[in-house]
């Protein structure tokens, strides 16, 4: 799996990577990750707020920071 977090290097952005890196270990996943910063890449994905949480090329939230059990509930389907 593919994960992307889109955003500036904010806390937010730092908090969504740690909830999606807990999320995809307890759930088994094995994921390579990348962080996306330069704003053009942002905004082709159709995210106007960050942070962004991008899933095999398919973005999956954007413009908020979900807990680890949250990213849990979108990661499952798609694993």
């Amino acid at each position: 799996m593919n994960i992307k977090i889109l955003g500036h290097g904010c806390q937010n952005c730092a908090n969504l990577e740690k909830a999606t890196r807990e999320a995809a270990s307890a759930l088994g996943i094995d994921a390579t990750y990348e962080k996306v910063t330069d704003d053009a890449s942002i905004v082709g994905y159709g995210v106007m707020r960050t942070p962004g949480l991008v899933v095999d090329e398919k973005l999956v939230l954007s413009g908020r920071v979900p807990t680890a059990d949250q990213v849990q509930e979108l990661l499952a389907p798609l694993a």
